[in-house]
Parts: structure tokens; C-alpha cells; sequence
């Protein structure tokens, strides 16, 4: 027997600074689903998730509790390991920045990188991003803001290490804008690394710091603690056992297969870690992937805006597989998904409830009843199977690839397509007409077979998202082990002839979508009543030329923040696709600054340059009108580009 393929696939390490939430369960779904499809395909996996525990923060917030370091870690961590076992992620490791082994990792790697004169010791004087732990030179500030979270930055100056990264600018840039390494999707995030940051000039990065002790001991200079991303980064080898004892699997798995993360720390994966690699001459990830965010009232979910959904409740409610396909559902690639429960309500009865146990439930049902639950064997084939098997045998290699390149939602999709192509067969074929009469009965049996090994076709291909679903569905329809692998999914007929079915309980009841509102708001806290708010009258006509003056232009927000002495006006840089503007828009009652960079959005650029509060406002940002009486600026996806016209 031939010794199994390696996989590698990463999740980022998540920062334990409060208690997981829907936001931290896209990026470990997704990773889960790609590691099911490959084990499934024969290949050895390492799956590698868990938590970067370091920093000022962490040390700030233990200080706040009354408790150690590593204790405020300890229970979170325990709490995110206590989600990944509710959804099912099938993790091979879980790692902790904690862990003696990735501490003597990193102590090693520092060191390397030193004696090779990749870091050195300096001076800086500079701002600084408590929030983000970035240190930023005056030229990479954004309107005196930290430049990824638009928030304020404070002047900091500390003895530190530096590594070289504006060294390997040249190398950076041929490495995610080579067509054939193809290392970075989706292709936008290439667009925002080259422009934003290599082409402005890449400055030498921080590495160690001397205002906190919450760290990796710099190991020749006992006043240092090793800085974040050096840190954190360096999960990805030392949890296969680079420069310690603990593992000895690189050779086995480097370089990973997937890396694996949200939009917003793609930066530090594209550009820091490949450097860090060039520099240890070890292999650069095969790929990187950065998702978009699932947002929640407009903006990015995140425990600092208050807008988590536990998925502990949702999981208790409305179980596992049901939010584990509602979120890969709906997260178009590289672009947000938004989350409401309302949403998830009626995806769990259109798709799960309605059309996937539907169709198993009135199968198994049919088979019971015509014939005492097992088929007899003999088959009579009819033009009308035509179509379904067709979509049936094209499915498989749709979804595979579909998974291998996280465009897991376009696969549900597909799959789902069938499985309503599927129940259209039982309308067209009418298995109650057939069975008043004795002569259709070899016709009837086989539109039962048909729809059983349907189902257990799309099972297969559904088991990575839906894998607790998976087993029962199984069971039900009466598959055996070894027609429900992954080879099997393509074989038509793989069911037993005489299979044997067996009622089972609802997959998915439908839910009562009001009632089920109102309890979870009844579980939320209060909030305070408002008034409701009136449409604004529809405005006298206007003629098409009148619309055609304005041009309106899709923009990328680089930055955002908040406007000096004013409560209403927040102060965007935007690329418009002709150099870039600045617009001024009056919604900072209704947005924090940093849930607006990176958003695609809708302006008017037309309208002569005006001046408010001091600045210049070079056009309009659109926005929306809410039912709570606030706004919503209007978002375009991420495949749209800058400079872009609506029409």
C-alpha cells in the first residue's frame, strides 16, 4: 500500500483577549471542510488551529481581572476549544503560543534571524496601535490614525529589534503578482498588498518590545520580549516541530497546503511571514487565503461592538449542521456575508427543512409504504431519470474543486440544485399514480431506487459541511459503508437493488420564524425603545438627463476615521480607481471608523469640492435610511472595482 499524500491546512491563531464567537467559526468551518474532503480522498492531514496568547493587551486585561497572564488565557482558551468540539471541527493540533515548544521555536528563530543579520537592534520613535499592536512610522499613519482600525495611535519610543522586511520588497512583489505561484486569493487582496503597502515603500518591522513582559524572552537580551508577529507566525512550523523537540513533521507537511485567515490579517501573512521564510530559507506556503468577514448590522462582527451571536445558544436551538451550513452557505468567496437569525431561520427551512429532509423523509416514507420498506430488485428505466443522473454525475467534480478553493458556498449550491431537481422527479413521476397499478410496480420501485442512491449521492458530497447529518441521512435511506465513500458519490446504482430503509426522526423541523425572533429576543438585553421611523415622500419627477449629470462611482476605503470636534462627520480616503479622493460624510453617529476600510462603496464624485469642519470633501458618499432612523452606507461587493460607474 502507498503511503498516504500530506495535506496542510492552517487557521489562523485566534487572540484569546475574549470568548469566541460566529466571526472566529467561518475560518475554522471552512478549514474543517477542506480537511474532511482530503481525508475522505486518502490523503494524511494535518489540520492545525489554536490560539496566539501574547501581548499588551492580554497582560493589560489579566491585570484588570485580578489574575495571572496565563490564567485569563487558560479559561478562554478553554472556551474555544469547547466551540470546536460543539461544531465538529475535526483539528489533527491544536497550538498555543504558550506551549514550551513553540516558546523554544521562536526563541530559535529569533536568534537565527539575528546571527544571519536579518534583525537588529535600534532606536524607535514612533506611533504606536495598542489595539492592533502595530507600530507605524509617521509616513503610514492615515490621517494621524492607525492605518488598519482607524483608531488613535500614541507616541512611543523604546529600545528594540528590528527585522529587515523592507529588504525583500522585490521578492514580495514578484511572489503575489507571478500568475504561475498564484499564492494569494482572492486576486483583490494581491491588488491591496502591492499598492497599499509594497509600492508606498515597506518599512522595517518591530520586533521585540520592552514595555510589557506578556512575551517570548528574547533569549541574548533579557530586557526584550519577542513582538507579536514573529510570535504568532511562527505557529505554522513550530507545531510541526521546527527547531524543537516536540514533533518532528516538517519534512512531512512543510510547506502548507492552505493558509487560511479573514481579509484583515492577510497583510501579515502575505508579506511578513513569506519574508520570514525567505529569510530561514525554508519553502513559502502554496497558498493563502483571505476570506471576507461575516457582518452583523453593517459592520464586522467583533466582541469590541458589542454585536456576537453565541453560537452556543444557536447550536443548542437549532443544532450543529444547521449553522454550520447556514454560515458556508452564505459567505460568497473573498467577499462579507451578512448574519441576521432571520436569515439562518429561513435558510434552515427552505433548504434543510423543506427541500433536503423533505426529500428524505418522503422517499424512505414511499418505500415504507409501497412496499413494506424494501425494494424488490428488478428496474424499469425511463427517459424521465435522464436529466437528474446527468446532474447527478457532473456534481462531484463541481464540488471537490469547489472545496479545494474555499468557494464552498457555489458548491452547496450546486448540490442543492440537485437535491430540488430530485424532488421535481417525484412530482413528474407521481409515485402515488404508479402505485395503483400492479403493473407499474417494477416502474414505481425504480423511481424509489433512483431517489434513495440521489440522496445518498449528495449526502457524500454534503458530509464535510453537514458531517452529524451525514450518518443519520445514511441510516435512514439504508446505505452501506461502502457506497457512502467519496469515490462513490460518482457511481451510479451503488445501493443495494433490495436495499432496506428505516424511518427516522425530522432531520430539520421547520421553525416558527416569529416566534423563534422573539425568544432570542427575549434572551438578548433590552434595548432601548425608538420611535418608528417615517419614509421620506417620494420626490416630484425628474427627467433622465437630470440623473445622467451625476456620475456615480464605485470607491474602495483605504482609511476612515473620525473628524476633530465634530460628532457627525467621518473623514474617508478613497481609491476611486483616478488617484484617490477625500470625502466627508456625516454618518460617525451610526459607524465605528474601522468597520468602513475595505468596503466597497457607492459615491457621487461630481459635485464641486467643499469645506466642512476645515477639510475638503471631494463628493458624496450614498447611504440608506434604516428602520431604527440611522443610516447604512451603500455597499458594493468586493469584485467590484475602484473608479467602477452605476448606472
Amino acid at each position: 500500500m502507498s503511503e498516504k499524500k500530506p495535506y496542510y491546512i492552517t487557521t489562523p491563531i485566534y487572540y484569546p483577549s475574549g470568548n469566541p464567537h460566529i466571526g472566529h467559526c467561518y475560518t475554522t468551518l471552512a478549514c474543517d471542510v477542506v480537511a474532511r474532503l482530503k481525508r475522505m480522498q486518502g490523503m494524511d492531514v494535518m489540520f492545525l488551529t489554536g490560539t496566539d496568547e501574547h501581548g499588551q493587551k492580554i497582560e493589560d486585561k489579566a491585570k484588570e481581572a485580578g489574575i495571572t497572564p496565563q490564567q485569563y488565557v487558560d479559561d478562554i482558551v478553554a472556551n474555544f476549544k469547547r466551540l470546536w468540539e460543539r461544531l465538529g471541527i475535526s483539528y489533527d493540533r491544536f497550538i498555543r503560543t504558550t506551549d514550551p515548544y513553540h516558546v523554544e521555536s521562536v526563541q530559535k528563530i529569533f536568534e537565527t534571524l539575528y546571527k544571519k543579520g536579518y534583525i537588529y537592534k535600534g532606536e524607535y520613535t514612533g506611533k504606536y496601535c495598542k489595539p492592533c499592536e502595530s507600530f507605524w512610522t509617521e509616513s503610514q499613519l492615515v490621517d494621524g490614525k492607525c492605518p488598519d482600525c482607524g483608531r488613535d495611535v500614541v507616541d512611543a519610543s523604546e529600545e528594540a529589534y528590528f527585522l529587515k522586511l523592507s529588504q525583500f520588497a522585490p521578492q514580495l512583489e514578484k511572489l503575489l503578482t507571478d500568475e504561475e505561484l498564484n499564492i494569494l486569493e482572492p486576486k483583490s487582496r494581491v491588488n491591496e498588498m502591492v499598492n497599499n503597502f509594497i509600492k508606498p515603500g515597506l518599512q522595517d518591522l518591530c520586533v521585540s518590545r520592552t514595555s510589557f513582559k506578556w512575551g517570548v524572552p528574547v533569549t541574548f537580551d533579557d530586557k526584550h520580549v519577542v513582538y507579536v508577529w514573529v510570535d504568532a507566525l511562527s505557529n505554522y512550523i513550530s507545531a510541526l516541530g521546527y527547531e524543537n523537540s516536540e514533533y518532528n513533521e516538517m519534512d512531512k507537511y512543510w510547506p502548507a497546503d492552505m493558509h487560511v485567515m479573514a481579509k484583515e490579517i492577510v497583510r501579515f501573512h502575505s508579506l511578513i511571514w513569506p519574508a520570514m521564510l525567505m529569510a530561514l530559507d525554508l519553502p513559502l506556503p502554496k497558498k493563502i487565503v483571505g476570506h471576507g468577514w461575516i457582518t452583523f448590522g453593517g459592520g464586522k462582527m467583533s466582541k469590541s461592538s458589542g454585536n456576537v451571536v453565541d453560537p452556543f445558544i444557536l447550536t443548542d436551538r437549532y443544532g450543529v449542521d444547521a449553522l454550520r451550513y447556514h454560515l458556508l452557505r452564505e459567505m460568497p468567496f473573498g467577499a462579507d456575508a451578512p448574519y441576521t437569525n432571520e436569515m439562518m431561520f429561513n435558510r434552515i427551512n427552505s433548504d434543510l427543512a423543506n427541500d433536503l429532509g423533505n426529500l428524505v423523509s418522503r422517499t424512505v416514507a414511499m418505500v415504507i409504504k409501497y412496499f413494506g420498506g424494501t425494494l424488490p430488485v428488478e428496474r424499469e428505466a425511463d427517459a424521465l431519470d435522464d436529466e437528474l443522473f446527468s446532474m447527478l454525475d457532473a456534481l462531484p467534480a463541481k464540488v471537490i474543486a469547489d472545496y479545494e478553493t474555499l468557494h464552498i458556498a457555489d458548491a452547496l449550491e450546486a448540490i442543492f440544485k440537485v437535491i430540488a431537481r430530485a424532488n421535481k422527479y417525484i412530482d413528474e413521476n407521481a409515485p402515488w399514480v404508479l402505485a395503483k397499478d400492479e403493473a407499474k410496480a417494477t416502474r414505481l420501485a425504480t423511481v424509489l431506487y433512483n431517489l434513495l442512491d440521489a440522496v445518498r449521492r449528495c449526502t457524500i458530497l454534503l458530509s464535510p459541511v453537514m458531517p452529524h447529518t451525514a450518518p443519520a441521512i445514511f441510516e435512514q435511506i439504508g446505505a452501506a459503508d461502502d457506497c457512502t465513500t467519496l469515490e462513490a458519490a460518482s457511481i451510479k446504482g451503488a445501493l443495494k437493488a433490495d436495499v432496506t430503509v428505516v424511518k427516522g426522526p425530522v432531520l430539520f423541523p421547520r421553525i416558527d420564524v416569529e416566534k423563534e425572533l422573539a425568544e432570542l429576543e427575549a434572551l438578548s438585553p433590552k434595548k432601548e425603545e425608538k420611535p418608528e421611523i417615517a419614509l421620506e415622500p417620494i420626490k416630484e419627477n425628474c427627467v433622465f438627463d437630470d440623473f445622467m449629470k451625476l456620475d456615480i462611482r464605485a470607491g474602495k476605503v483605504i482609511s476612515c476615521e473620525k473628524v476633530k470636534k465634530s460628532d457627525k462627520l467621518l473623514c474617508f480616503q478613497i481609491d476611486d480607481g483616478f488617484g484617490g479622493r477625500q470625502i466627508l460624510s456625516g454618518i460617525a453617529k451610526y459607524y465605528e471608523p474601522e468597520q468602513l476600510v475595505g468596503k466597497t462603496i457607492a459615491m457621487i464624485v461630481n459635485f464641486p469640492p467643499r469645506k466642512m469642519m476645515g477639510l475638503e470633501s471631494n463628493g458624496m458618499i450614498l447611504s440608506a435610511q434604516t428602520a431604527e432612523g440611522g443610516f447604512r452606507v451603500v455597499e458594493l461587493g468586493d469584485n467590484v472595482m475602484p473608479g467602477a460607474q452605476l448606472s
